[in-house]
């Protein structure tokens, strides 16, 4: 038993100094991808008012725990809601599921990094505001996300996904997504 301890330490040890050697050279868990420029760490001295239309902002990003997905301007996910509607685009939150799912809003044009500028669109909610779509999907903020990059509304109610950068919904959870990067 005492040899089996002794031949899994160094690969245990090599495993958690990559975790903490990645997540230092990453910023705060935003890991740059280096073949694209669009991707990489986040500024996070911009402003968290997601109620200000002239602040709308995505951004490709690569947060440690799901793959490369989009944030908004402040490094916060951005979600689609699988009970809207992409073709046509249709958003179906409102009143208190708006908010605790906060639309991304906007008037004017959206910032773009790393995103294709035709997958972004807008559609007029029920409330009379414009909203964000990516992929046709209008887009949201969790309002349980405490930081940026952080993804607590991932699945949640089986309806509530981040997208990729190309507007597909991610499924893949935490977990998976970590084992498949480690082959674990």
């Amino acid at each position: 038993m005492n040899r089996l301890i002794r031949a899994a330490a160094p690969p245990a040890a090599g495993l958690a100094a990559f975790v903490v050697l990645t997540a230092c050279q990453s910023g705060g868990g935003y890991s740059p991808s280096g073949s694209d420029p669009g991707m990489g760490p986040m500024s996070l001295s911009m402003p968290t008012d997601v109620t200000d239309p002239g602040r709308a902002a995505l951004r490709a990003a690569r947060p440690f725990d799901l793959g490369p997905m989009v944030v908004d301007g402040s490094g916060f996910t951005v979600y689609r809601y699988d009970k809207d509607s992409s073709d046509p685009s249709r958003a179906t939150c409102d009143d208190a599921c708006a908010q605790k799912w906060l639309p991304v809003r906007a008037t004017g044009e959206v910032a773009l990094t790393g995103i294709d500028q035709a997958l972004v669109g807008r559609v007029t909610r029920p409330d009379g505001t414009d909203q964000v779509t990516l992929g046709g999907w209008p887009l949201y903020r969790f309002s349980g996300d405490e930081m940026p990059g952080e993804t607590a509304g991932q699945g949640k109610d089986h309806a509530w996904f981040p997208l990729t950068p190309e507007g597909h919904k991610i499924e893949t959870t935490t977990e998976t997504w970590r084992a498949d990067a480690f082959r674990i």
